[in-house]
């Protein structure tokens, strides 16, 4: 029976990225993009529960990683996960705090 991101170490974590990582690489060159869609969110997810969820907090912006140019604003945190709302749409999404970039305040 396979671990839970939530339950594994540290070390078990980055083992299993470099893993998603082979494995998103060769679904890429094989042209699988659903495949290699799958393996970057996981990548995502388990790259989420190396950072600490207190870093990010309601009410600040963020970009989204792989979607430049698009802004999104913490609403709540659920864990590893940060409900909120994309600059210019009125419906709740969820991202792994590990798709969020701090926006750089000028």
């Amino acid at each position: 029976m396979e671990k839970r991101f939530s339950e594994m170490s540290e070390q078990e974590l980055r083992s299993e990225i470099a893993l998603l990582s082979e494995k998103a690489r060769r679904a890429e060159q094989m042209g699988m993009v659903n495949e290699f869609s799958v393996h970057e969110r996981r990548i995502a997810l388990a790259k989420s529960y190396l950072l600490d969820p207190e870093d990010f907090t309601s009410g600040e912006q963020y970009e989204i990683d792989g979607d430049p140019g698009s802004t999104f604003t913490i609403d709540y945190m659920n864990g590893t996960f940060a409900w909120g709302y994309r600059k210019g749409n009125s419906e709740i999404e969820a991202f792994p705090i590990a798709m969020l970039i701090k926006k750089e305040q000028l």
